[in-house]
């Protein structure tokens, strides 16, 4: 039985490590030739590694994604092998805490520019791409917390609701040309991330943090990113060829609830 994605180019940003690792694995398992861009080199060939020894087909090239002369030499690699792509997750993705008056302009530059200005420059060069192939699909890594957020959250909070808005303008701009994009938007997720910010908030003991993140879900747990990686493939598959502009919560049910459940 043949693979959905094969014969198919796919692009993924932020590959090396958590949600992207995930969905770059899938992509690979579904038979698709996956270019992985991350600045993290060691992380990046190991993946590579992992592909290659499951029988997937990946390539990584290290990028600093909120950089333009980066990105387009990314992009100039991926066209000496192929000639165009037709997948792409936007996922790379940082967090920094702060309020507004705590948020200093080099993190609300840092997160602007690794969350949004990345997202734009790979789409800048990728939608181009999918064109010469007669369309193609896209999917960006947004988050709850462009509906709903914490405190201290600010210049995170704002760029994943940039993702979301940007999600819903590109699938305007380029549904007649056989382009959709999607996004999801996940809860709290176990992923090297997470687990960061667990260890900066409780160094003592993460990992309670952690479980206490995941009970705030109604589900009681974190996703993994196998999780919240299957729904992007659905939304990258021509399984949902008729879904374009929407972004679909993979929460746990969080924003479901208001406040404390009743006993």
């Amino acid at each position: 039985m043949e693979r959905e994605f094969t014969g198919r180019v796919a692009v993924v940003t932020g590959a090396a490590q958590g949600i992207g690792r995930a969905s770059s694995k899938c992509l690979a398992r579904g038979g698709a030739r996956v270019w992985l861009l991350d600045r993290d080199t060691v992380a990046g060939n190991e993946l590579v590694s992992d592909i290659h020894g499951e029988g997937g087909d990946a390539e990584f090239i290290e990028t600093e994604l909120g950089d333009a002369l980066s990105v387009t030499a990314a992009f100039d690699q991926i066209l000496r092998t192929d000639e165009g792509i037709d997948l792409l997750h936007n996922n790379a993705g940082i967090q920094r805490y702060g309020t507004v008056v705590e948020t200093t302009e080099e993190m609300w530059d840092e997160v602007f520019r690794v969350n949004v200005k990345s997202a734009y420059l790979v789409c800048h060069h990728a939608v181009p791409l999918m064109q010469t192939r007669g369309g193609g699909s896209i999917v960006l890594t947004s988050s709850v917390q462009a509906y709903a957020t914490q405190s201290r959250v600010v210049a995170y909070a704002g760029s994943k609701g940039a993702l979301t808005t940007m999600t819903m303008a590109m699938a305007l701009d380029h549904a007649k040309e056989r382009i959709r994009v999607n996004a999801v938007a996940p809860g709290s997720v176990d992923t090297p991330m997470l687990q960061s910010s667990a260890e900066l908030f409780q160094p003592s003991d993460p990992q309670s943090l952690l479980d206490r993140w995941g009970s705030g879900h109604p589900v009681g747990r974190l996703a993994t990113p196998d999780e919240v990686a299957e729904v992007v493939m659905f939304l990258l598959s021509d399984r949902a060829s008729f879904v374009t502009g929407t972004t679909v919560r993979v929460d746990g049910g969080l924003l479901s609830q208001i406040g404390v459940p009743l006993p």
